[in-house]
Protein backbone atom coordinates (compact mmCIF):
# COMPACT_ATOMS: atom_id res chain seq x y z
CA UNK A 1 0.00 0.00 0.00
CA UNK A 2 2.74 2.46 0.97
CA UNK A 3 4.62 1.76 -2.26
CA UNK A 4 1.47 2.70 -4.17
CA UNK A 5 1.28 5.95 -2.21
CA UNK A 6 4.90 6.74 -3.12
CA UNK A 7 4.30 5.95 -6.78
CA UNK A 8 1.19 8.17 -6.88
CA UNK A 9 3.00 10.95 -5.01
CA UNK A 10 5.98 10.95 -7.38
CA UNK A 11 3.70 10.79 -10.43
CA UNK A 12 1.76 13.84 -9.22
CA UNK A 13 5.00 15.78 -8.68
CA UNK A 14 6.19 15.03 -12.20
CA UNK A 15 2.86 16.22 -13.59
CA UNK A 16 3.11 19.37 -11.44
CA UNK A 17 6.58 20.07 -12.82
CA UNK A 18 5.29 19.68 -16.37
CA UNK A 19 2.71 22.36 -15.59
CA UNK A 20 5.30 24.64 -14.01
CA UNK A 21 7.46 24.36 -17.12
CA UNK A 22 4.55 25.22 -19.41
CA UNK A 23 3.79 28.24 -17.23
CA UNK A 24 7.40 29.39 -17.46
CA UNK A 25 8.48 28.59 -13.91
CA UNK A 26 12.13 27.76 -13.30
CA UNK A 27 15.45 28.79 -14.79
CA UNK A 28 17.46 27.22 -17.58
CA UNK A 29 21.23 26.96 -17.68
CA UNK A 30 22.93 30.17 -18.77
CA UNK A 31 26.18 30.32 -20.77
CA UNK A 32 29.14 31.31 -18.64
CA UNK A 33 27.82 29.55 -15.56
CA UNK A 34 28.71 26.10 -14.29
CA UNK A 35 26.48 23.23 -15.40
CA UNK A 36 24.85 21.82 -12.27
CA UNK A 37 24.27 18.07 -12.40
CA UNK A 38 22.61 15.92 -9.73
CA UNK A 39 23.77 12.29 -9.51
CA UNK A 40 20.79 10.34 -8.24
CA UNK A 41 21.63 7.01 -6.67
CA UNK A 42 21.74 4.62 -3.75
CA UNK A 43 24.72 5.96 -1.83
CA UNK A 44 25.36 6.25 1.88
CA UNK A 45 24.65 2.63 2.85
CA UNK A 46 28.19 1.33 2.29
CA UNK A 47 27.12 -0.59 -0.78
CA UNK A 48 30.58 -0.86 -2.35
CA UNK A 49 29.25 -1.46 -5.86
CA UNK A 50 26.95 1.56 -5.83
CA UNK A 51 29.67 3.81 -4.44
CA UNK A 52 32.31 2.63 -6.92
CA UNK A 53 29.93 3.16 -9.86
CA UNK A 54 29.22 6.76 -8.88
CA UNK A 55 32.88 7.52 -8.10
CA UNK A 56 33.80 6.53 -11.66
CA UNK A 57 30.84 8.31 -13.24
CA UNK A 58 31.98 11.53 -11.62
CA UNK A 59 35.56 11.03 -12.81
CA UNK A 60 34.30 10.28 -16.33
CA UNK A 61 31.98 13.28 -16.49
CA UNK A 62 34.71 15.62 -15.24
CA UNK A 63 37.07 14.28 -17.92
CA UNK A 64 34.54 14.76 -20.72
CA UNK A 65 32.85 18.03 -19.77
CA UNK A 66 35.68 19.69 -17.83
CA UNK A 67 35.74 19.92 -14.06
CA UNK A 68 36.02 23.71 -14.24
CA UNK A 69 32.68 23.90 -16.08
CA UNK A 70 30.72 21.71 -13.65
CA UNK A 71 29.05 21.85 -10.27
CA UNK A 72 28.24 18.27 -9.26
CA UNK A 73 26.00 16.96 -6.47
CA UNK A 74 25.60 13.39 -5.21
CA UNK A 75 22.81 11.98 -3.07
CA UNK A 76 23.83 10.31 0.19
CA UNK A 77 21.72 8.68 2.86
CA UNK A 78 24.49 8.97 5.44
CA UNK A 79 27.33 11.46 5.13
CA UNK A 80 29.51 9.52 7.57
CA UNK A 81 29.40 6.50 5.28
CA UNK A 82 30.37 8.50 2.19
CA UNK A 83 33.04 10.64 3.87
CA UNK A 84 36.08 10.91 1.58
CA UNK A 85 34.12 9.76 -1.49
CA UNK A 86 33.24 11.55 -4.76
CA UNK A 87 36.01 14.18 -4.90
CA UNK A 88 34.77 17.76 -4.82
CA UNK A 89 31.13 16.86 -5.55
CA UNK A 90 28.66 18.26 -3.05
CA UNK A 91 26.86 15.57 -1.06
CA UNK A 92 23.16 16.20 -0.45
CA UNK A 93 21.09 14.27 2.08
CA UNK A 94 18.53 11.84 0.65
CA UNK A 95 15.73 11.22 3.20
CA UNK A 96 13.79 7.96 3.33
CA UNK A 97 10.60 9.84 2.46
CA UNK A 98 12.08 11.39 -0.65
CA UNK A 99 9.39 12.93 -2.93
CA UNK A 100 9.63 16.50 -1.51
CA UNK A 101 13.43 16.27 -1.68
CA UNK A 102 13.34 15.22 -5.34
CA UNK A 103 10.92 17.99 -6.19
CA UNK A 104 13.16 20.69 -4.73
CA UNK A 105 16.63 19.27 -5.48
CA UNK A 106 16.10 18.47 -9.16
CA UNK A 107 14.80 22.01 -9.68
CA UNK A 108 18.11 23.42 -8.36
CA UNK A 109 20.12 21.60 -11.03
CA UNK A 110 20.46 21.70 -14.81
CA UNK A 111 20.21 17.97 -15.20
CA UNK A 112 20.02 14.55 -13.58
CA UNK A 113 22.30 11.56 -14.07
CA UNK A 114 20.58 8.50 -12.59
CA UNK A 115 23.23 6.16 -11.17
CA UNK A 116 21.62 3.03 -9.76
CA UNK A 117 22.48 -0.19 -11.60
CA UNK A 118 19.26 -2.07 -10.84
CA UNK A 119 17.28 0.97 -11.90
CA UNK A 120 14.04 -0.32 -13.38
CA UNK A 121 13.21 -3.45 -11.39
CA UNK A 122 10.82 -4.64 -8.71
CA UNK A 123 13.40 -7.22 -7.56
CA UNK A 124 14.95 -5.11 -4.81
CA UNK A 125 12.57 -2.27 -3.93
CA UNK A 126 9.75 -0.59 -5.81
CA UNK A 127 10.53 2.54 -3.79
CA UNK A 128 14.03 2.70 -5.29
CA UNK A 129 12.75 2.35 -8.86
CA UNK A 130 10.11 4.98 -8.12
CA UNK A 131 12.86 7.35 -6.95
CA UNK A 132 14.84 6.80 -10.15
CA UNK A 133 11.75 7.46 -12.28
CA UNK A 134 11.02 10.55 -10.22
CA UNK A 135 14.49 12.03 -10.63
CA UNK A 136 14.55 11.41 -14.38
CA UNK A 137 10.91 12.39 -14.85
CA UNK A 138 11.09 15.70 -12.99
CA UNK A 139 14.24 16.65 -14.92
CA UNK A 140 12.61 15.78 -18.25
CA UNK A 141 9.43 17.63 -17.27
CA UNK A 142 11.51 20.77 -16.80
CA UNK A 143 13.33 20.19 -20.10
CA UNK A 144 16.60 19.53 -18.28
CA UNK A 145 19.23 16.93 -19.07
CA UNK A 146 17.80 13.53 -18.08
CA UNK A 147 20.18 10.60 -18.49
CA UNK A 148 20.43 7.17 -16.85
CA UNK A 149 23.95 5.75 -16.76
CA UNK A 150 24.66 2.01 -16.86
CA UNK A 151 21.10 0.99 -15.99
CA UNK A 152 19.36 -2.37 -15.97
CA UNK A 153 15.68 -3.07 -16.51
CA UNK A 154 13.76 -6.18 -15.58
CA UNK A 155 10.44 -7.27 -14.16
CA UNK A 156 8.38 -4.38 -12.78
CA UNK A 157 4.87 -4.16 -11.41
CA UNK A 158 2.21 -2.76 -13.73
CA UNK A 159 2.12 0.72 -12.23
CA UNK A 160 5.89 1.10 -12.44
CA UNK A 161 5.81 0.02 -16.07
CA UNK A 162 3.22 2.72 -16.76
CA UNK A 163 5.33 5.30 -14.95
CA UNK A 164 8.45 4.40 -16.92
CA UNK A 165 6.48 4.54 -20.18
CA UNK A 166 4.97 7.92 -19.38
CA UNK A 167 7.78 9.72 -17.57
CA UNK A 168 11.04 8.35 -19.01
CA UNK A 169 10.31 8.63 -22.73
CA UNK A 170 12.10 12.00 -22.86
CA UNK A 171 15.14 10.63 -21.02
CA UNK A 172 18.07 8.73 -22.47
CA UNK A 173 18.72 5.43 -20.70
CA UNK A 174 22.16 3.96 -21.35
CA UNK A 175 21.86 0.32 -20.33
CA UNK A 176 24.57 -2.11 -19.37
CA UNK A 177 23.17 -4.97 -21.47
CA UNK A 178 20.98 -5.65 -24.48
CA UNK A 179 18.41 -7.48 -22.38
CA UNK A 180 17.59 -4.24 -20.56
CA UNK A 181 17.32 -2.43 -23.89
CA UNK A 182 14.65 -4.92 -24.97
CA UNK A 183 12.62 -4.36 -21.79
CA UNK A 184 12.71 -0.59 -22.17
CA UNK A 185 12.04 -0.68 -25.91
CA UNK A 186 8.66 -2.25 -25.19
CA UNK A 187 7.90 0.75 -22.98
CA UNK A 188 8.95 3.29 -25.62
CA UNK A 189 12.01 4.52 -23.74
CA UNK A 190 15.02 5.61 -25.83
CA UNK A 191 18.15 3.60 -25.02
CA UNK A 192 21.74 3.12 -26.02
CA UNK A 193 24.01 0.23 -25.11
CA UNK A 194 26.67 0.87 -22.52
CA UNK A 195 28.09 -0.93 -19.52
CA UNK A 196 28.80 -0.54 -15.84
CA UNK A 197 31.14 2.28 -14.83
CA UNK A 198 33.20 0.43 -12.22
CA UNK A 199 35.74 -0.84 -14.77
CA UNK A 200 38.12 2.11 -14.27
CA UNK A 201 38.06 2.10 -10.45
CA UNK A 202 41.45 2.03 -8.71
CA UNK A 203 41.62 1.08 -5.01
CA UNK A 204 44.41 1.56 -2.50
CA UNK A 205 47.84 0.19 -3.39
CA UNK A 206 48.07 -3.65 -3.32
CA UNK A 207 50.18 -3.44 -0.18
CA UNK A 208 47.11 -2.34 1.78
CA UNK A 209 45.22 -5.49 0.85
CA UNK A 210 48.22 -7.70 1.43
CA UNK A 211 48.82 -6.26 4.90
CA UNK A 212 45.15 -6.65 5.83
CA UNK A 213 45.31 -10.33 4.90
CA UNK A 214 48.56 -10.84 6.80
CA UNK A 215 47.05 -9.16 9.86
CA UNK A 216 44.13 -11.60 9.61
CA UNK A 217 46.40 -14.65 9.79
CA UNK A 218 47.42 -15.28 6.19
CA UNK A 219 50.89 -16.82 5.86
CA UNK A 220 51.79 -14.79 2.77
CA UNK A 221 51.95 -17.71 0.35
CA UNK A 222 48.84 -19.92 0.61
CA UNK A 223 46.32 -19.03 -2.15
CA UNK A 224 43.58 -16.76 -0.76
CA UNK A 225 39.99 -17.62 -1.68
CA UNK A 226 37.49 -14.76 -1.27
CA UNK A 227 33.85 -15.70 -0.73
CA UNK A 228 31.30 -12.88 -1.18
CA UNK A 229 27.86 -13.98 0.11
CA UNK A 230 24.52 -12.19 0.28
CA UNK A 231 21.01 -12.88 1.48
CA UNK A 232 19.36 -13.59 -1.89
CA UNK A 233 15.90 -14.20 -0.50
CA UNK A 234 14.89 -11.18 1.58
CA UNK A 235 14.17 -8.97 -1.42
CA UNK A 236 12.21 -6.94 -2.29
CA UNK A 237 12.13 -4.34 0.46
CA UNK A 238 8.66 -2.88 0.87
CA UNK A 239 7.18 0.00 2.83
CA UNK A 240 4.56 -1.01 5.43
CA UNK A 241 2.89 1.25 7.96
CA UNK A 242 1.30 -1.79 9.65
CA UNK A 243 4.66 -3.47 10.20
CA UNK A 244 6.20 -0.18 11.29
CA UNK A 245 3.55 0.33 13.97
CA UNK A 246 3.94 -3.26 15.18
CA UNK A 247 7.71 -2.90 15.21
CA UNK A 248 7.62 0.45 17.03
CA UNK A 249 5.09 -0.63 19.66
CA UNK A 250 5.95 -4.28 20.26
CA UNK A 251 9.31 -4.88 18.56
CA UNK A 252 7.70 -7.14 15.97
CA UNK A 253 9.42 -7.89 12.62
CA UNK A 254 12.82 -7.14 14.17
CA UNK A 255 14.68 -9.60 11.91
CA UNK A 256 13.20 -8.15 8.71
CA UNK A 257 13.36 -4.47 9.70
CA UNK A 258 15.37 -2.36 7.25
CA UNK A 259 14.80 1.24 8.32
CA UNK A 260 11.98 3.75 8.96
CA UNK A 261 8.90 2.22 7.30
CA UNK A 262 10.78 -0.33 5.13
CA UNK A 263 10.98 -4.07 5.73
CA UNK A 264 12.68 -6.99 4.01
CA UNK A 265 10.77 -10.00 2.77
CA UNK A 266 10.51 -12.51 5.60
CA UNK A 267 8.97 -15.78 6.75
CA UNK A 268 9.83 -19.44 7.25
CA UNK A 269 10.31 -20.02 3.52
CA UNK A 270 12.82 -17.18 3.30
CA UNK A 271 14.72 -18.38 6.38
CA UNK A 272 14.94 -21.96 5.08
CA UNK A 273 16.15 -20.96 1.61
CA UNK A 274 18.69 -18.50 3.04
CA UNK A 275 20.14 -21.05 5.45
CA UNK A 276 20.41 -23.63 2.68
CA UNK A 277 22.28 -21.17 0.44
CA UNK A 278 24.77 -20.26 3.19
CA UNK A 279 25.27 -23.91 4.14
CA UNK A 280 25.91 -25.03 0.57
CA UNK A 281 28.24 -22.12 -0.09
CA UNK A 282 30.32 -23.06 2.94
CA UNK A 283 30.11 -26.80 2.25
CA UNK A 284 31.35 -26.31 -1.31
CA UNK A 285 34.36 -24.30 -0.11
CA UNK A 286 35.10 -26.84 2.64
CA UNK A 287 34.95 -29.74 0.20
CA UNK A 288 37.22 -27.91 -2.25
CA UNK A 289 39.77 -27.34 0.53
CA UNK A 290 40.08 -31.07 1.13
CA UNK A 291 42.03 -31.37 -2.12
CA UNK A 292 43.38 -27.82 -2.55
CA UNK A 293 45.35 -25.65 -0.15
CA UNK A 294 43.48 -22.37 0.39
CA UNK A 295 43.12 -19.55 2.92
CA UNK A 296 39.42 -18.60 2.77
CA UNK A 297 38.10 -15.17 3.72
CA UNK A 298 34.56 -13.82 3.62
CA UNK A 299 33.91 -10.37 2.17
CA UNK A 300 30.79 -8.25 2.66
CA UNK A 301 30.43 -5.78 -0.20
CA UNK A 302 27.47 -4.09 1.53
CA UNK A 303 26.70 -3.64 5.22
CA UNK A 304 23.56 -5.71 4.66
CA UNK A 305 25.79 -8.68 3.80
CA UNK A 306 27.26 -8.89 7.30
CA UNK A 307 24.82 -11.55 8.55
CA UNK A 308 25.54 -13.75 5.53
CA UNK A 309 29.28 -13.26 6.09
CA UNK A 310 28.99 -14.29 9.71
CA UNK A 311 26.98 -17.40 8.85
CA UNK A 312 29.40 -18.56 6.17
CA UNK A 313 32.43 -17.76 8.32
CA UNK A 314 31.08 -19.77 11.25
CA UNK A 315 30.36 -22.76 9.02
CA UNK A 316 33.96 -22.60 7.79
CA UNK A 317 35.34 -22.57 11.31
CA UNK A 318 35.52 -18.84 11.92
CA UNK A 319 37.51 -17.59 8.91
CA UNK A 320 38.31 -13.83 8.67
CA UNK A 321 35.55 -11.41 7.64
CA UNK A 322 36.20 -8.17 5.77
CA UNK A 323 32.98 -6.16 5.49
CA UNK A 324 32.09 -2.66 4.35
CA UNK A 325 30.90 -1.64 7.81
CA UNK A 326 34.62 -1.38 8.68
CA UNK A 327 36.34 -0.97 5.30
CA UNK A 328 35.67 1.68 2.66
CA UNK A 329 35.53 1.01 -1.06
CA UNK A 330 39.23 1.71 -1.64
CA UNK A 331 40.14 -0.78 1.10
CA UNK A 332 37.64 -3.53 0.23
CA UNK A 333 38.66 -3.64 -3.43
CA UNK A 334 42.36 -3.62 -2.51
CA UNK A 335 41.75 -6.64 -0.28
CA UNK A 336 39.80 -8.44 -3.00
CA UNK A 337 42.53 -7.78 -5.57
CA UNK A 338 45.08 -9.33 -3.23
CA UNK A 339 43.19 -12.63 -3.37
CA UNK A 340 43.95 -15.49 -5.77
CA UNK A 341 40.45 -16.90 -6.36
CA UNK A 342 36.90 -15.65 -5.85
CA UNK A 343 33.45 -17.14 -5.38
CA UNK A 344 30.94 -14.30 -5.42
CA UNK A 345 27.25 -13.50 -5.30
CA UNK A 346 28.15 -9.82 -5.63
CA UNK A 347 28.42 -8.44 -9.17
CA UNK A 348 30.85 -5.65 -8.35
CA UNK A 349 33.19 -7.92 -6.43
CA UNK A 350 33.75 -9.65 -9.77
CA UNK A 351 33.86 -6.49 -11.90
CA UNK A 352 36.37 -4.64 -9.72
CA UNK A 353 38.81 -7.58 -9.62
CA UNK A 354 38.79 -8.73 -13.24
CA UNK A 355 41.37 -6.16 -14.34
CA UNK A 356 43.67 -7.46 -11.58
CA UNK A 357 43.36 -10.99 -12.99
CA UNK A 358 41.56 -12.59 -10.03
CA UNK A 359 39.78 -15.65 -11.49
CA UNK A 360 36.16 -15.68 -10.32
CA UNK A 361 33.07 -17.86 -10.27
CA UNK A 362 29.56 -16.55 -9.62
CA UNK A 363 26.56 -17.74 -7.61
CA UNK A 364 23.77 -15.49 -8.81
CA UNK A 365 20.30 -14.43 -7.71
CA UNK A 366 19.47 -12.49 -10.89
CA UNK A 367 20.69 -11.65 -14.35
CA UNK A 368 23.63 -9.36 -13.54
CA UNK A 369 26.32 -11.96 -12.87
CA UNK A 370 24.75 -14.26 -15.45
CA UNK A 371 25.10 -11.63 -18.18
CA UNK A 372 28.68 -10.87 -17.12
CA UNK A 373 29.73 -14.53 -17.16
CA UNK A 374 28.10 -14.97 -20.54
CA UNK A 375 30.06 -11.98 -21.86
CA UNK A 376 33.26 -13.57 -20.56
CA UNK A 377 32.38 -16.92 -22.12
CA UNK A 378 32.39 -18.54 -18.69
CA UNK A 379 28.94 -20.09 -18.29
CA UNK A 380 30.65 -23.08 -16.69
CA UNK A 381 31.65 -20.82 -13.80
CA UNK A 382 28.09 -19.68 -13.12
CA UNK A 383 25.59 -21.13 -10.66
CA UNK A 384 22.21 -20.03 -9.29
CA UNK A 385 21.65 -19.50 -5.58
CA UNK A 386 18.91 -22.16 -5.69
CA UNK A 387 20.91 -24.58 -7.85
CA UNK A 388 20.42 -28.29 -7.23
CA UNK A 389 23.64 -29.84 -5.89
CA UNK A 390 25.11 -26.35 -5.46
CA UNK A 391 27.83 -27.65 -3.15
CA UNK A 392 29.30 -29.99 -5.79
CA UNK A 393 28.98 -27.40 -8.55
CA UNK A 394 30.91 -24.91 -6.44
CA UNK A 395 33.71 -27.46 -6.06
CA UNK A 396 33.79 -28.03 -9.82
CA UNK A 397 33.85 -24.28 -10.51
CA UNK A 398 36.66 -23.62 -8.03
CA UNK A 399 38.72 -26.45 -9.49
CA UNK A 400 38.15 -24.95 -12.94
CA UNK A 401 39.57 -21.66 -11.65
CA UNK A 402 42.72 -23.60 -10.74
CA UNK A 403 43.05 -25.64 -13.94
CA UNK A 404 42.05 -22.90 -16.41
CA UNK A 405 43.65 -19.88 -14.75
CA UNK A 406 45.52 -18.52 -17.76
CA UNK A 407 42.59 -18.91 -20.17
CA UNK A 408 40.19 -17.34 -17.67
CA UNK A 409 42.49 -14.38 -17.11
CA UNK A 410 42.89 -13.85 -20.83
CA UNK A 411 39.11 -13.85 -21.37
CA UNK A 412 38.63 -11.51 -18.43
CA UNK A 413 41.21 -9.11 -19.84
CA UNK A 414 39.46 -9.00 -23.17
CA UNK A 415 36.15 -8.41 -21.44
CA UNK A 416 37.61 -5.54 -19.43
CA UNK A 417 38.96 -3.83 -22.55
CA UNK A 418 35.66 -4.29 -24.39
CA UNK A 419 33.81 -2.73 -21.45
CA UNK A 420 36.24 0.18 -21.29
CA UNK A 421 35.34 0.92 -24.89
CA UNK A 422 31.63 0.62 -24.10
CA UNK A 423 32.15 2.98 -21.19
CA UNK A 424 33.80 5.43 -23.60
CA UNK A 425 30.79 5.14 -25.88
CA UNK A 426 28.57 6.06 -22.92
CA UNK A 427 30.66 9.18 -22.45
CA UNK A 428 30.11 10.11 -26.08
CA UNK A 429 26.34 9.72 -25.66
CA UNK A 430 26.44 11.96 -22.60
CA UNK A 431 28.42 14.62 -24.41
CA UNK A 432 25.90 14.52 -27.28
CA UNK A 433 23.01 14.91 -24.84
CA UNK A 434 24.63 17.91 -23.16
CA UNK A 435 25.29 19.55 -26.54
CA UNK A 436 21.67 18.93 -27.60
CA UNK A 437 20.16 20.36 -24.43
CA UNK A 438 22.67 23.19 -24.00
CA UNK A 439 24.18 24.06 -27.42
CA UNK A 440 26.26 26.87 -25.93
CA UNK A 441 27.98 24.65 -23.37
CA UNK A 442 31.73 24.50 -24.16
CA UNK A 443 32.26 20.89 -25.24
CA UNK A 444 35.67 19.76 -26.45
CA UNK A 445 36.75 20.05 -30.08
CA UNK A 446 39.42 18.44 -32.21
CA UNK A 447 40.27 14.82 -32.85
CA UNK A 448 39.53 12.66 -29.84
CA UNK A 449 40.10 8.95 -29.31
CA UNK A 450 37.91 6.58 -27.32
CA UNK A 451 40.24 6.81 -24.32
CA UNK A 452 39.47 10.54 -24.07
CA UNK A 453 35.95 9.60 -22.97
CA UNK A 454 36.87 7.61 -19.87
CA UNK A 455 38.87 8.44 -16.74
CA UNK A 456 42.65 8.35 -17.10
CA UNK A 457 43.72 4.72 -17.32
CA UNK A 458 45.79 3.24 -14.51
CA UNK A 459 49.03 1.42 -15.42
CA UNK A 460 47.26 -1.92 -14.99
CA UNK A 461 44.43 -1.00 -17.35
CA UNK A 462 46.92 0.53 -19.80
CA UNK A 463 48.78 -2.78 -19.86
CA UNK A 464 45.55 -4.68 -20.58
CA UNK A 465 44.64 -2.35 -23.44
CA UNK A 466 48.09 -2.70 -24.97
CA UNK A 467 48.09 -6.48 -24.55
CA UNK A 468 44.68 -7.14 -26.06
CA UNK A 469 44.94 -4.57 -28.82
CA UNK A 470 41.81 -3.27 -30.48
CA UNK A 471 38.91 -5.26 -29.05
CA UNK A 472 35.88 -4.69 -31.22
CA UNK A 473 32.79 -3.53 -29.36
CA UNK A 474 29.64 -5.20 -30.68
CA UNK A 475 27.61 -2.71 -32.66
Amino acid sequence: MMDLVLEAWVSSLIELNKLKWVLGSGQAWKPGTKLKLLFAGYNGTRNTGSDVRVEEMLRQVRRILGAESLSLSVMSQNFELTRGYFGDAKQVYLPDVYPPFLNSEVAKNDGVVACEGSMFKSKFADALTTMMIGALGIAAARNKLSVAFGAEAGQMNTLLQKMVKRYCRESLVITRNVESQAVLAELGVPTELGTDTAWTFEPHHPEFGRKALLDAGWDGSTPVLAVCPINPYWWPVKASLEKWVAHSVAGAYAKSYYRTIYFHRSGAEVDTAYEKYCSQLAAGVAKYRKSRLAFPIVVGMEMLDLDACQRVSEKLGGVPIFASDRYDMYEIVSILRSCHRMLSSRYHAIVTTMSAGVPSAGVTMDERIRNLMRDRGHEQLLMRVDELELEDKIVAALRALDSQTDAIRDAMGRTVVRNLQLMARMGMYLEEQVARHYPEFPVRSGVLGWEDYIPQLSPGLRKLVEHHGEVLVHQ
